[in-house]
């Protein structure tokens, strides 16, 4: 998803929307820990709420009625196509513990804990006041660490270590284990991606 071309992408699209138009949007409802009603799907992306019509699956940011880009529509169907019901597994792992999440794992380390740990530079105060007005949930782990609920289902962390004279400042976003139920490798990277954004915002913000 992270560098499909345009036409690939409304390809996907397409074919997603098809295949769900065969899908009982209760049960996808149901294995996505969203709410159906009134032909629509609603869910939230990090405490924002989105509605996903039926049987159109359009997709549309609720706050603005503004109908998303496809990009942020596949990570929306995706969801809704793979999600299968599972619990959160309450243990967590990195980005390259994903399926086939060894063969990004650098490039999605550089755009995202790399690119986190960089705007930080080495304030964990900062971090830690930013992840909170995020609504982070406070991790005993490294320096700081949160927990944030991305998709009703998917739960991603930020984990920050602070540096000092030998060791630069390193952050990380990590995923409860049971994130592969609900996206594919290629969205959660998109994911944590999005996770970082907000935190670069709160903290210029704050």
């Amino acid at each position: 998803m992270t560098t499909s071309p345009p036409d690939k992408m409304l390809a996907q699209v397409t074919a997603l929307r098809a295949a769900l138009r065969e899908r009982d949007p209760r049960d996808l409802a149901l294995r996505s820990g969203a709410e159906f009603g009134d032909g629509i799907l609603r869910l939230q992306f990090f405490g924002e709420p989105y509605l996903v019509t039926f049987p159109d699956f359009e997709v549309r940011a609720e706050a603005t009625n503004k109908v998303c880009s496809s990009y942020r529509a596949a990570m929306f169907l995706f969801y809704l196509q793979t999600a299968d019901g599972a619990p959160l597994a309450g243990k967590w792992i990195a980005f390259r513990d994903l399926p086939d999440g060894m063969f990004y794992h650098r490039a999605y380390q550089g755009y995202s804990g790399d690119r986190l740990a960089r705007a930080i530079n080495n304030r964990v105060e900062v971090f830690v006041r930013a992840a909170q007005n995020l609504g982070g949930l406070k991790l005993d782990l490294g320096d700081a660490a949160f927990a944030f609920d991305a998709l009703p289902r998917v739960r991603v962390a930020a984990l920050y270590y602070a540096g000092d004279e030998d060791f630069p400042a390193t952050a990380n976003v990590l995923f409860d284990e049971s994130a592969s139920h609900y996206l594919p490798t290629e969205a959660l990277a998109i994911v944590g991606n999005t996770l970082v954004d907000r935190l670069i915002r709160a903290q210029v913000q704050n």
